[in-house]
C-alpha cells in the first residue's frame, strides 16, 4: 500500500481534490484540506519530513503582504461605484441614440458600452445585468432577433475579462510571477480586436439579415434640434477636431513625455494610443464646457449629451491606464487613483450616499476576501504538490505530446475551455496555472525564438485570459447566461411604450445566442496564438547589454579584440587552478551575454 501511494501520489492528490469539490465544500477549503491531508499522508509513508509545513505560515503572510493583489479591491470598488451611480444607464441611452438610426445600431451601442463598462467596472455581473435591464426591453420592443439580442448582451458583458484593467489579468500576472503592467499592455490590442470582431459580426448580420437588427424608428430618437435635425453633423465635426488633436499628440508624444520621465527608448504603441485618446477626450470636454458656459450654441444637443456622458469615464480610464503604461504608477497605485476618480465622478453626479458607499465597500470586501481565501487554499495545495515533485509529473505528462510546444499550448487551451464550463475563472487561475507554469516556461520559448521568456509568458497569459472569457458563456454554468436569465422577462408582458404584448425570453434563446460569440472568442484565441506580435509587440524591450563594455568593466579581453596574454609568473596547477576556473566561468558568462546581445 505504501509503495502504491508513493508511486501514484500526485494523481491521488488530484483525485482527492475532486472528491472534496464534489462534496460541495467551498473551493478554498477544499484546496487547503487536500493539501493538508496529503501532506500528512506523505509524512506517514516517509515521502516528506516532519518539518514540511513549518514554512507555511510565512507563505500565508507573504500572500497578505502582496502589494499586487491590492489592485483587486481598488478596481472592484471603482467599478461598483461607477455602475451604481447610474453611469451604465446614461451610457446605454446616449450611445443608443447615436447609433440607433442605422440597422444594428442598438447592438453596436451595447458592444461599445460593454467595452467601456469593461474598462471601468471590470465586473461581468454588473455589465450584463445593467445592459439586460436597459437594452434588452428596447431591442425586443423594436423587433430584434432574440438570439442576436441576448448573445450581444452576454458577450459584451464578458469583455470585462479581456480588456484592462481586468481582474483576471491581475490574478494571472500574480500567479505567473509577471508584471501586471506588462499583462495590461499585452492584452490591450487583442481586447480591442475582439471588440472589433463583435462589431464586424453585427455589421455582417445587418447586411445579410437586416430584418434581424432593425434601426430605431424616428419617434424613438429623443435628442433633436429645433429644426428637426438629428445633430449627428455637429458630433462628427467635434469628433474630427478631437481626432486631429489626438493624431497631432501622437507625433510629438516621445518628444514631450520621454524627457519628462527620463526615458531613452521609444514609447510603446499602446502608450501613445492611450495618451492620444486622453488628449482628445480632454479637448472634447473642454470645448463642450466652453460652449455651454458661453452659450455659443455651436454643438447640437446630441453632441453635448455624448460629450458630458461619454468623456468623463473615458478620461478616468485613460488616466488610470496611461499612468500605468507610462510607468508613473504601478497597477495598485493606478487602481487607487481610479477608486478616487470614481468617488469624484459619483459625487459630481449627485449619486453618492452613505448607503451606496456601504454597498460598494461590502461587495469589495466580499470579493477581496473570496480571492485571498482561494489563494491561501491553493498555496497549501501547491505546497504539498511541489514537495511531491508534482511539476515533474506534469512535465512528463506533456513531454511526449504530439506537436511539441504547440501541441502543449493547444491541449492546455482545450483543457481550460472544458474546465471553464464547470468552474469559476478564479479557481482555474489559482489551481491550474501554477501547475502548468513550470512546463510552459520550458516549452513555449521554443515557439518564439529570440523573444524574452517574460514576453513569452505574457503572451501565454493573454491567451489564457481570452480563453477564460468563454467560461462566462459556455453552458451549463456560464455565469453571464444566468445573469441575463435573472433579469430577462420570464413571461409575456405588455410594452409600456407601444402597448403590444412582448413574448417572454426563453432560456434556450439565451443559450443559443451565446454560440456565435463563443466561436468569435475562440477565433480570437487562435489569432493571438498565430500572431504573437499582437501581444509581445506592445511590451517595452529591456535594455540591451553591451558585451564589450561588460568585458572592459571586468578587465577581461574581448573575443572581438584578441590581445597578447600578460606575462604572469609561472604557477603550479594547484596554485593557478582556482584562478583559471574563475576566469573560465567569467568568460563563459560573458560569451552568453554576447550571444544574447546579438539576438
Amino acid at each position: 500500500m505504501t509503495e502504491f501511494i508513493t508511486q501514484n501520489f500526485v494523481p491521488l492528490m488530484f483525485g482527492g481534490l475532486l472528491v472534496f469539490l464534489l462534496t460541495g465544500i467551498p473551493v478554498a477549503f477544499g484546496l487547503a484540506a487536500t493539501g493538508l491531508l496529503f501532506g500528512f499522508i506523505g509524512m506517514e509513508v516517509g515521502m516528506f519530513g516532519s518539518t514540511l509545513f513549518q514554512a507555511l505560515p510565512l507563505r500565508v503572510f507573504g500572500i497578505m503582504q502582496n502589494d499586487t493583489l491590492l489592485a483587486i479591491p481598488f478596481f472592484t470598488f471603482m467599478g461598483i461605484l461607477l455602475e451604481r451611480s447610474g453611469m451604465a444607464e446614461d451610457l446605454l441611452e446616449t450611445v443608443g441614440q447615436v447609433f440607433g438610426p442605422v440597422r444594428g445600431g442598438l447592438a453596436i451601442a451595447v458592444i461599445l458600452v460593454g467595452a467601456l463598462l469593461a474598462a471601468t467596472t471590470g465586473v461581468v455581473a454588473a455589465a450584463v445585468i445593467s445592459m439586460g435591464l436597459i437594452s434588452l426591453p428596447i431591442m425586443l420592443r423594436y423587433g430584434y432577433n432574440r438570439t442576436i439580442a441576448t448573445g450581444t448582451i452576454t458577450a459584451s458583458g464578458t469583455l470585462a475579462q479581456a480588456i484592462p484593467p481586468s481582474l483576471v489579468l491581475i490574478v494571472l500576472a500574480d500567479q505567473m510571477g509577471r508584471s501586471v503592467g506588462d499583462m495590461y499592455a499585452g492584452a490591450l490590442v487583442p481586447g480591442l480586436l475582439l471588440v472589433g470582431l463583435y462589431l464586424s459580426f453585427v455589421v455582417a448580420v445587418a447586411i445579410f439579415k437586416p430584418s434581424w437588427v432593425p434601426a430605431l424608428p424616428a419617434e424613438a430618437r429623443i435628442y433633436k434640434e429645433d429644426n428637426g435635425a438629428s445633430g449627428h453633423k455637429s458630433l462628427l465635426v467635434l469628433l474630427a477636431i478631437c481626432a486631429a488633436a489626438g493624431w497631432s499628440w501622437a507625433q510629438v508624444h516621445d518628444h514631450i513625455i520621454s524627457p519628462w520621465i527620463g526615458r531613452t527608448t521609444p514609447a510603446a504603441g499602446d502608450e501613445i494610443v492611450i495618451m492620444s485618446m486622453t488628449v482628445s477626450s480632454f479637448l472634447a470636454l473642454g470645448l463642450a464646457l466652453i460652449n455651454r458656459v458661453l452659450k455659443m450654441g455651436l454643438l447640437s444637443k446630441l453632441a453635448e449629451r455624448v460629450t458630458f456622458v461619454l468623456i468623463p469615464p473615458l478620461v478616468l480610464i485613460f488616466l488610470v491606464l496611461g499612468t500605468i503604461f507610462l510607468g508613473v504608477a504601478t497597477p495598485t497605485e493606478g487602481g487607487a487613483m481610479g477608486a478616487l476618480g470614481a468617488l469624484i465622478m459619483a459625487g459630481s453626479r449627485g449619486q453618492i450616499s452613505f448607503k451606496l458607499l456601504t454597498q460598494a465597500l461590502d461587495s469589495t470586501a466580499r470579493l477581496a476576501t473570496f480571492v485571498l481565501f482561494i489563494l491561501i487554499g491553493s498555496t497549501v495545495f501547491s505546497f504539498t504538490f511541489n514537495a511531491a515533485d508534482g511539476h515533474f509529473w506534469v512535465e512528463h505528462l506533456f513531454a511526449d505530446m504530439p506537436g511539441g510546444a504547440l501541441g502543449f499550448l493547444i491541449v492546455v487551451n482545450i483543457l481550460i475551455f472544458i474546465l471553464g464550463c464547470f468552474i469559476d475563472f478564479f479557481e482555474i487561475a489559482f489551481i491550474v496555472i501554477p501547475i502548468l507554469m513550470p512546463v510552459a516556461e520550458k516549452l513555449l520559448p521554443t515557439l518564439l525564438p529570440g523573444v524574452p521568456v517574460d514576453a513569452v509568458m505574457i503572451w501565454f497569459g493573454v491567451i489564457i485570459a481570452m480563453n477564460l472569457q468563454t467560461s462566462f458563456l459556455t453552458p451549463p454554468f456560464g455565469f453571464a447566461l444566468f445573469y441575463l436569465r435573472s433579469v430577462a422577462p420570464k413571461s409575456d408582458y405588455k410594452d409600456r411604450i407601444t402597448g403590444e404584448t412582448i413574448p417572454a425570453v426563453t432560456t434556450p434563446q439565451i443559450y443559443k445566442g451565446s454560440i456565435a460569440f463563443i466561436v468569435l472568442q475562440l477565433i480570437m484565441v487562435a489569432v493571438v496564438i498565430a500572431y504573437p506580435g499582437l501581444v509581445s509587440g506592445n511590451l517595452v524591450e529591456g535594455v540591451k547589454v553591451d558585451a564589450d563594455a561588460a568585458f572592459e568593466q571586468l578587465n577581461q579581453p574581448s573575443n572581438s579584440e584578441p590581445s597578447a596574454p600578460p606575462a604572469f609568473p609561472e604557477t603550479t596547477p594547484s596554485e593557478g587552478g582556482a584562478s583559471g576556473a574563475v576566469n573560465d566561468d567569467v568568460k563563459a558568462m560573458m560569451d552568453a551575454i554576447k550571444q544574447d546581445a546579438k539576438k
